[in-house]
């Protein structure tokens, strides 16, 4: 599989952060993040299908978890790993954990849904069908994205890469996305996690917050008021301070409600 990954920072540094993106969107969504991260050894990987990386065959959130496990091992050269992840992303992340308990010191799990949904799982197809059509139109893309907050900068590459997605392709993510369900094993796992969500996301999503904070024994999480999907493009500077703080002494800002 041709699996596209940027790289950016210190190659020499002793802390090395992969950032695992959302569904319908590629690495750039990281934009804002990279460069206040600089001072640490940084890896993007567009997810299989999505942006610069080829697709075989149906996405699995199980192979892919696997497929960059695989990766950040062989470049991890005894640095500190850490990873992001968000939406689609943060699941990858949630079964790399699962798969490779010991592998990932540090964990910021952003807006995974962790619990199936049988009824959305079967309105997925018929959805799709409806509104696949319309993506190539530039009006029905800046709604997608202003969904998303996706920038007026980034808009260009997130209409280019919707246009070259398949819809096969979307649905499989999609139902990928709406029947992953954590595993008990991620109790195994010796990852010190850091969980958010946004405070107007769905239930559901939530929901899948509280559940990991649970289940985890070395989780935390917070909520960050007034957002919805999509925290690291919505307020970055915040995202980023807070993200920082906690990789870099442990603490939380005490402002931020509390899973």
């Amino acid at each position: 599989m041709n699996l596209f990954m940027k790289e950016s920072g210190n190659i020499h540094a002793s802390r090395m952060i992969v950032f695992l993106h959302g569904g319908g969107v590629s690495g750039w969504m990281w934009n804002k993040q990279l460069p206040f991260f600089n001072d640490d050894y940084c890896l993007v990987p567009d997810l299989p299908g999505h942006g610069g990386s080829s697709a075989h065959g149906p996405f699995s959130i199980k192979r892919t978890a696997a497929l960059i496990s695989e990766v950040i091992s062989n470049k991890a050269d005894g640095r500190e790993i850490v990873v992001f992840g968000f939406s689609l992303g943060a699941q990858i992340l949630v079964e790399m954990m699962c798969q490779r308990p010991q592998l990932i010191d540090y964990a910021i799990v952003n807006s995974a849904l962790l619990r199936p949904m049988p009824a959305a799982l079967k309105l997925i197809e018929p959805s799709v069908r409806l509104t696949f059509p319309l993506t190539k139109y530039r009006w029905f893309s800046r709604w997608q994205a202003s969904t998303l907050y996706v920038n007026r900068d980034d808009f260009e590459q997130y209409y280019s890469e919707s246009l070259h997605m398949p819809s096969e392709l979307l649905v499989s993510v999609l139902k990928e996305n709406m029947s992953y369900a954590i595993s008990p094993s991620m109790k195994e796992s010796t990852t010190r996690v850091l969980v958010t969500v946004g405070e107007t996301e769905r239930a559901s999503v939530k929901n899948s917050a509280r559940d990991l904070v649970q289940l985890s024994n070395r989780a935390e999480g917070i909520v960050f008021p007034g957002i919805g999907h999509g925290i690291p493009l919505a307020e970055p500077a915040l995202f980023n301070r807070v993200a920082g703080k906690w990789l870099n002494t442990g603490e939380l800002p005490e402002d931020l409600p509390r899973l």
